[in-house]
């Protein structure tokens, strides 16, 4: 193989490995935070391990948010709760369509201080999942999460006092606008 092939046949190679990694990227990412609790991205079970005697409480405050471009009310029906570590725990949000027709919605969501993210655990959730609202409609959507014992065992985030989850909702449908 002559060295003008050889070079254009690994140019040829590394241009492939590059679209591939490319495509790559946002699955891999995800599968990263979703690790490591990288950005806040919380963790996912099916049953909390139950308060754990002398481990503490945590205070949860809840931040709720609208796209412009989503005719909704959205609140948390209480701005804030203190849980135990451990202990499942359930929060209500409402979203109203304020519109005078339906509209679809979809959250999305954050935890905050990011350390928490990788302790924050949550049973069920209406994120990323499609809300349509008829018009003057309100649907009540709960959370289910627990706050993970092992947060007590790391030093970056033992002294969590307080865990911010927020959420903003989207219009699934970007024609959709405020009425």
């Amino acid at each position: 193989m002559t060295p003008p092939v050889r070079t254009a046949l690994l140019a040829g190679l590394g241009v492939c490995f590059m679209t591939g990694l490319g495509f790559a990227s946002v699955p891999l990412y995800s599968m990263f935070c979703a690790a490591t609790g990288l950005n806040g991205t919380t963790q996912r079970g099916l049953v909390a391990p139950g308060a754990v005697a002398g481990a503490g409480r945590v205070q949860i405050d809840f931040d709720t948010n609208v796209s412009a471009k989503l005719p909704w009310k959205f609140a948390a029906e209480h701005p804030s709760e203190t849980v135990d570590v451990g202990a499942r725990d359930m929060a209500f949000f409402t979203a109203t369509n304020t519109s005078n027709k339906p509209v679809t919605g979809t959250a999305t969501f954050n935890v905050t201080p990011a350390q928490a993210g990788k302790y924050f655990t949550k049973i069920q959730c209406f994120c990323f999942t499609q809300q349509t609202l008829k018009p003057g409609e309100t649907a009540r959507m709960p959370v289910i999460f627990f706050v993970d014992p092992k947060m007590l065992d790391d030093p970056d985030a033992k002294d969590i006092k307080t865990i911010t989850l927020s959420y903003t909702f989207y219009p699934v449908d970007s024609g959709d606008v405020a009425s």
